[in-house]
């Protein structure tokens, strides 16, 4: 099963031959067999063809990755195609590479304006409901719009409020660095109206922030990221070159609470731990309701030796909730 509007996916689904032993490969598009009971069973198995596709061999499911290395072991040795393929024997090449397999796939998909598969329909919830798990309906109702955007639309949500922003030294003597990863800004002011624009995609699972600051003193300054969910409650921040904050997401008395797990690289699908925690510190916040429509929330930066070195906190209300 595989997706016949991604070049790289129909083009090795048609190469592929395996040894004759393992009999003749049935090949189908999962663009075109919505109702395939096959399609039926990956569903309920959860096996997501947006990540990979998936090869079937007596009752035995193969997917992304494993479906690399099921083609790479048994593939019938000839053709330009099944040697290149056979080099994914090895497991560790195979781990470091599918993730760039998959990126480039996904950015031929979207430069041909192709939308995913969603053959799992989360369109239907919104990113964060499977963070918070069961949870999820004890959240306020102003926490759920905050976090209504679904993956793979349209959805936007805008947040308007006031922020206390505060930089000490010698976090400001970073500001350069910060200011090329394009985020937070390094300056101290006091009653700064920030608007928050939370933005979904057509084409991936992203859950994007735009914020907007509009200093008294100092220029005009906007701060895009994006968060992409890892699995249960791990969530990390993607910055300009993929520099990220690593996070657990949780609902505790109360509030959710966003706490720190470290720092990373995210390059082409591959998370790279970065060790700058001792550097750089531990940021750490938290969100809890006012009311139905409104919303504060708290970010700290905490350093090992030198305590505190930045904090933004404000409240914020809805003014464009998710229709």
């Amino acid at each position: 099963m595989y997706d016949g509007d991604c070049p790289i996916c129909s083009m090795a689904s048609h190469a592929l031959r395996v040894k004759q032993q393992f009999g003749r490969v049935t090949l189908l598009n999962a663009r075109e067999y919505t109702d395939h009971p096959l399609l039926i069973e990956i569903r309920e198995r959860k096996l997501d063809l947006d990540e990979g596709m998936v090869i079937v061999h007596a009752g035995q499911f193969y997917h992304g990755q494993d479906a690399l290395a099921f083609m790479a072991h048994h593939g019938e040795p000839r053709g330009g195609f099944n040697h290149f393929i056979r080099l994914f024997r090895w497991q560790t090449l195979s781990k470091l590479a599918y993730p760039w397999m998959r990126a480039v796939r996904n950015g031929l998909l979207r430069l041909r304006h192709k939308r995913p598969i969603d053959n799992l329909n989360r369109t239907a919830d919104p990113i964060f409901k499977p963070v918070f798990g069961d949870q999820w309906e004890q959240l306020p109702p102003v926490m759920k719009q905050h976090y209504a955007i679904r993956p793979y639309s349209h959805d936007k949500v805008i947040v308007d409020g006031m922020m206390d922003v505060v930089c000490y030294w010698p976090l400001r003597a970073a500001r350069p660095f910060y200011r090329l990863m394009g985020s937070i800004p390094l300056v101290t002011e006091y009653g700064v109206r920030c608007t928050v624009h939370f933005t979904s995609s057509p084409y991936n699972r992203n859950f994007g922030f735009v914020r907007h600051f509009w200093f008294v003193h100092r220029r005009f300054y906007r701060f895009r990221s994006r968060m992409l969910t890892l699995g249960g409650e791990k969530v990390i921040e993607i910055m300009r070159f993929g520099f990220c904050w690593k996070m657990l997401y949780r609902w505790e008395e109360d509030k959710v609470k966003l706490i720190h797990d470290g720092y990373g690289l995210y390059w082409f699908g591959h998370l790279i731990p970065l060790p700058v925690t001792w550097l750089l510190g531990r940021g750490d916040a938290e969100e809890w309701a006012i009311d139905d429509n409104r919303f504060a929330m708290k970010v700290i930066m905490k350093h090992p030796l030198f305590g505190t070195q930045y904090s933004y906190s404000g409240t914020f209300t809805i003014t464009q909730p998710l229709e």
